[in-house]
């Protein structure tokens, strides 16, 4: 119809347009609507929440609300996984060249170490002094924004406390904060208190997993680790990792949960959200341990989750497990979730892990 193309309808499923939205709502209430009235919103169609009923051309019935969920959760599953390849990818890269300096003559080390002190693009902090002495300098030189990645599970007092002068400091000067953390991070009683503390100053969010440990100062100079006890790190001031890691931080944060936000239900009764976290990275093949330390919990949590995710689905086996994952939908590939729960076979009643 003319007038009404995409153009005019630029959203996707997850914003829809008023005029779709009173569509679309209709539709679901009477199981179908006359072809007219979708032709003012071709959007429907174009995004497959409505399609032509088999039985009469001239009706459209809609795709099942709980269908366009499971697709909404598959888009933002890919777009975090897709984040987290490209930073995998920049740390692999970061690796290799360290390892090639690490190669360097006594001699031309020490020119360089000399030249870093007149403000290099990155910088190695060896030991924790050093660090803590550049990011109180970092800090002091902030006036804008501080952008940060806290990686791991319940953030403990001590780290909290380590930090809080600093936070204190930018809180006076009007510097706007915004922290990501992991979802297990919301039970933690001193990362609540942290943000009581510091009032709008500070806006936290959440995702079911994050990448390494990042922090940025006026989007000028960030700091990550060097190594794994977290004893060295990279002072980096290059313009265009800076802009990399901004936007690696952006397209989390707009995925992110805000912390005083409840988590969206999986829409699976007994399964829960972290639940349906461990069950997509089993069935990607990822070990116990592996698992834990992506979604900032303990291994022993970890191998209790997945004991309740097999008394859930009725497995009797690790390998029959990941069949049940699959066909629950819980892998991520499944079109649409469940309409019943998943029954048990006369053989699964049979073994005795099943009982």
């Amino acid at each position: 119809m003319a007038g009404h193309g995409t153009d005019e309808h630029p959203h996707g499923a997850d914003r829809l347009c008023d005029a779709g939205d009173r569509v679309y709502s209709r539709a679901v209430r009477r199981g179908r609507v006359p072809r007219t009235d979708a032709e003012p919103v071709p959007c429907l169609l174009e995004l497959a929440l409505l399609h032509p009923d088999p039985d009469d051309m001239a009706w459209l019935v809609p795709t099942a609300p709980q269908e366009v969920m499971t697709r909404l959760l598959r888009g933002v599953y890919d777009e975090v996984s897709e984040s987290h390849r490209r930073v995998g990818s920049a740390v692999a890269a970061f690796e290799w060249y360290a390892g090639l300096g690490r190669r360097i003559q006594a001699s031309a080390m020490a020119s360089a170490s000399a030249s870093l002190e007149g403000g290099a693009a990155i910088r190695v902090l060896d030991g924790l002094s050093r660090i803590q002495a550049a990011m109180d300098d970092a800090t002091e030189a902030c006036t804008g924004e501080v952008l940060t990645i806290q990686p791991g599970g319940i953030r403990r007092e001590p780290e909290l406390t380590e930090g809080l002068h600093r936070a204190l400091a930018l809180r006076s000067r009007g510097v706007r904060m915004r922290d990501l953390y992991t979802h297990v991070a919301r039970h933690g009683q001193g990362l609540l208190t942290y943000l009581e503390l510091m009032g709008e100053a500070v806006e936290a969010r959440t995702l079911d997993e994050v990448v390494d440990r990042l922090i940025l100062f006026d989007r000028t100079v960030a700091f990550i680790p060097a190594n794994a006890d977290h004893t060295m790190a990279l002072e980096l001031r290059h313009p265009a990792l800076i802009e990399y890691f901004v936007t690696v931080f952006d397209r989390l944060w707009r995925l992110a949960i805000p912390v005083g936000a409840p988590l969206p239900d999986t829409g699976i009764e007994g399964i829960s959200h972290r639940e349906q976290s461990i069950a997509a990275l089993l069935a990607d093949g990822h070990q116990d341990a592996v698992i834990a330390e992506r979604l900032g919990i303990s291994v022993r949590t970890c191998r209790a989750h997945i004991a309740r995710l097999s008394e859930t689905l009725g497995a009797a086996s690790r390998t029959q497990l990941g069949v049940r994952i699959a066909q629950v939908g819980l892998d991520g590939a499944s079109a649409r979730l469940p309409d019943v729960p998943v029954q048990l076979t006369p053989a699964d009643r049979e073994s005795p892990t099943a009982r």
